[in-house]
């Protein structure tokens, strides 16, 4: 019989964070420098970890599963990136050349944002797809908004070296718009020790996103709380009209005039501190202390890596050695979930009713987040939604199976029931009509970890079947299921589809022909 390692004692913590056959080596009883390797190993992973999460995140204070919200206040940025899909499909034919290429001239204009909000003080919240949300803490200097509209200036100014890209297929111009607005957002860590998501609720971050989506390419647009803020500081035009169900509010979203030289735009604001990071090489050949030394990176790892979807985690762990994730043009299956009711009841919380509605809200991702992992998807995100909040979901990246509409399909009847089955609690005196709208689509898409390669960045998937997949969601009814034809023609001998004819979708040049998924047959 061999004798018990000393890593035995926490198999059960290292199993998902180690390479195959790293952990294959720590049976019996290992070298020390197998013990160091695995040391070094998980120093790596909790760089790579630090990096795919944003600083709201504070694992220092945290333990998986703990919920807790809190009301927080600051400026919000959301930025999108026109001329994208026209990059992906320039390098498409090329097959993983083109991936490479796109990913390079992708990075690029990522690193380049990323570090521009990082030395102007804001805290890269999320990726969704190639925009962005930032956020600017209030401090005791109430300078927040004013170091948004500054860093807004500072990206645009920057596109001008996106301007033209060559392509196999020609130039390709990419153009930025930027949404600012002020504040206040309720923030909540929900989930369960297995997998835990970090989401902002609030009609402000809805603001927010309103704000970017009323804006114009290479412009900075501003709601009317961000404009008052910083109104003496620039000049200004006025933009869209601001409307609300369809009643003129008197007021416009202001657009930011950059007339100024580069001593008034200023320096940058500060340089952010970055997260207690582990310690450096052991020193020390002890078996005992480098088993006190991996207990103490698990400590740290732990809570951060409950944030990251299991099989991306997986993805992270086997490629930690290499520090990169070779990007693809696969064709996955995507299921966009908007989940309407409790989100937007945040506002309505009374003081002390946000820990049951958070609460409730994290159950309900916890059933859902479950629902998807047992068919083999990845829910990658909760995001923003002008209502309710986007729930993000993948079969197919990174494993592929064969049926993967199936599974996909199987998930949406299943997260609609859990969806539909749920008890909303009462908050501020109402209780909310919680409900689903869901969309699914399957086609190509560009896959890869997209961001600053040495620093914030994410496992992603982009592309026009992502933005299409969005927008069938959107036009799906109450507690309805809109797949489309091709989604249709892979699941329909198993499953019940009702024809809705030719539909318009915003963006889309010619309509298209949409479903109804009913239920599973028999």
């Amino acid at each position: 019989m061999l004798p018990e390692s000393p890593l035995t004692t926490i198999e059960a913590r290292l199993r998902y964070l180690l390479p195959a056959e790293m952990y294959a080596s720590m049976w019996g009883n290992p070298s020390v420098e197998i013990m160091i390797d695995v040391h070094k190993h998980l120093r790596t992973l909790q760089r790579i970890l630090h990096d795919y999460t944003s600083r709201q995140i504070s694992i220092d204070s945290l333990k998986p599963g703990d919920i807790k919200p809190e009301w927080k206040y600051g400026t919000m940025m959301f930025t999108d990136l026109a001329g994208f899909t026209k990059l992906m499909e320039a390098n498409a034919s090329k097959g993983r050349d083109g991936a490479s290429d796109l990913l390079y001239q992708l990075n690029k204009y990522f690193s380049t944002m990323i570090a521009i909000i990082s030395k102007s003080g804001g805290d890269l919240v999320e990726f969704t797809g190639d925009a962005l949300l930032v956020v600017w803490g209030k401090n005791e200097k109430n300078d927040d908004a004013l170091k948004a509209v500054r860093a807004g200036l500072r990206m645009q100014r920057a596109m001008k070296e996106f301007a033209e890209i060559q392509t196999p297929s020609g130039v390709v111009n990419l153009k930025m718009r930027i949404g600012i607005h002020s504040g206040r957002f309720l923030t909540a860590d929900i989930g369960t020790p297995r997998r835990m998501e970090h989401v902002l609720l609030g009609k402000d971050v809805q603001k927010a996103k309103l704000t970017e989506s009323n804006g114009r390419n290479e412009r900075v647009n501003l709601s009317p709380a961000a404009y008052e803020r910083v109104a003496d500081d620039f000049r200004f035009e006025e933009g869209t009209e601001i409307t609300e169900e369809g009643r003129d509010m008197g007021k416009h979203y202001m657009l930011v005039m950059d007339d100024l030289d580069e001593d008034k735009l200023g320096d940058y604001e500060i340089t952010p501190m970055g997260r207690r990071q582990a310690s450096g090489v052991l020193l020390t050949r002890d078996k005992q202390e480098v088993l006190r030394e991996i207990m103490g990176l698990l400590n740290l790892i732990e809570p951060i890596a409950s944030f990251i979807p299991a099989p991306v985690l997986s993805l992270l762990v086997e490629s930690a050695a290499d520090r990169k994730i070779p990007p693809d043009f696969p064709h996955p299956t995507i299921m966009f979930v908007n989940f309407i009711g409790l989100p937007e009841s945040a506002d309505r919380a009374l003081p002390g009713e946000e820990q049951k509605l958070a609460s409730h809200f994290s159950r309900a991702f916890s059933l859902i987040n479950a629902a998807v992992e047992s068919r083999g998807g990845v829910l990658k995100k909760v995001t923003y939604h002008l209502s309710g909040s986007d729930i993000v979901i993948f079969f197919g990246v990174p494993n592929a199976h064969t049926n993967d509409e199936l599974r996909a399909a199987s998930a949406a009847l299943a997260i609609r029931d859990i969806v539909m089955n749920i008890k909303p609690p009462t908050i501020g005196n109402l209780q909310p009509d919680v409900y689903c709208q869901i969309g699914i689509n399957s086609g190509p898409t560009f896959v890869a970890e997209v961001g600053d390669p040495r620093g914030r960045r994410e496992y992603n998937v982009l592309g026009d079947t992502v933005n299409t997949t969005a927008r069938l969601m959107n036009r799906a009814g109450k507690n309805k299921i809109f797949i489309s034809e091709i989604v249709k023609k892979a699941i329909e001998e198993k499953y019940e589809c009702a024809s809705l004819g030719e539909v318009s979708l915003k963006g889309k040049s010619a309509p298209m022909v949409l479903y109804d998924l009913i239920e599973r047959k028999g």
